[in-house]
């Protein structure tokens, strides 16, 4: 039997860690996603799938399917930002799109609004409405990592 997710979150978060990947991590864990394990999808949101307006507790190590950007960096004073978009479309059926990259955050937005509506175009079909999160980091001292990323279930 195939799951259709019903509900979806839109998330993203910055961290530090003295490793790429415990900023990483740590970033997940700021986003509210950090003790499961993602399933990485792709770029579909089902129709009638609504987004959920707060939070959810997932059980600990549950799989949870999210389409997400990120990126780390171990490069004082780089900029690093992730995006994350969903389209959606009159019936309620969407697309999301994900950058992650050496930009701001309002750039990696643009590029995910670029995305979603060339998404559109390619299906021919009208684009109701746009929903984008956005995070941006000036690494420090330490490693940083960006997550953005919408989770399904």
């Amino acid at each position: 039997m195939l799951h259709k997710p019903g509900q979806f979150m839109i998330v993203s978060a910055a961290a530090e860690g003295r490793h790429g990947l415990t900023a990483f991590d740590a970033a997940l864990l700021k986003a509210g996603i950090g003790d499961v394990n993602l399933v990485r999808l792709s770029s579909i949101l089902p129709p009638g799938c609504e987004e959920a307006k707060h939070g959810i507790d997932f059980p600990r190590g549950a799989f949870v399917p999210t389409a997400y950007g990120a990126v780390c960096s171990d490069e004082a004073g780089e900029l690093i930002a992730a995006a994350i978009g969903v389209g959606i479309a009159p019936d309620g059926s969407g697309v999301i799109m994900e950058h992650a990259g050496n930009c701001s955050a309002a750039e990696a937005q643009r590029k995910v609004e670029q995305m979603l509506e060339e998404a559109f175009a390619n299906r021919k079909r009208e684009l109701k409405e746009v929903k984008v999160k956005s995070v941006e980091l000036r690494v420090g001292e330490k490693p940083g990592a960006v997550f953005a990323a919408v989770a399904l279930w």
